[in-house]
């Protein structure tokens, strides 16, 4: 009697586990948001990260809007910025991300490339996006 309740009690332990792994969810996928202006400064700039990006397939999530439209704009005020601001990178809903060196980075306006406007020029590169989101994709 006392072999099968062990059994029973072991058969038990391991249909539980067996059950919880097949239900457990899958990772989340980063979700990289995109708030940009569609206008063609912006299109070429991002460019990089766009082509960067789709090559990613199912790794990411990447939404993208229209930072002057209505959503847009409640999205930008959302994460604490307004005004003329072309271009916000969020990575799971930051802009401000530190890097291995312990400087913080913003990936906010144009990226750091020649022909960007100097007056709404940040300090980033599409490499810089890259770097954060590769160390994401990592995590388990």
């Amino acid at each position: 009697m006392k072999t099968h309740s062990h059994f029973l009690a072991v058969l038990a332990a391991a249909f539980t586990l067996a059950a919880g792994h097949t239900l457990a969810a899958p990772p989340k996928a980063t979700t990289v948001e995109i708030l940009a202006m569609p206008h063609p400064p912006v299109k070429m700039a991002l460019a990089p990260l766009r082509d960067w990006l789709a090559a990613q397939g199912t790794k990411l999530k990447v939404v993208e809007t229209d930072v002057e439209s209505p959503q847009g704009e409640k999205r930008l005020a959302a994460v604490g910025l307004g005004g003329h601001v072309p271009i916000v990178i969020l990575i799971d809903g930051q802009y401000r991300h530190k890097r291995k060196d312990g400087a913080t980075q913003e990936f906010v306006n144009f990226p750091d490339i020649a022909g960007a406007p100097s007056g709404v020029r940040g300090k980033w590169t599409a490499t810089d996006v890259q770097v954060v989101l590769t160390e994401r994709m990592k995590r388990p």
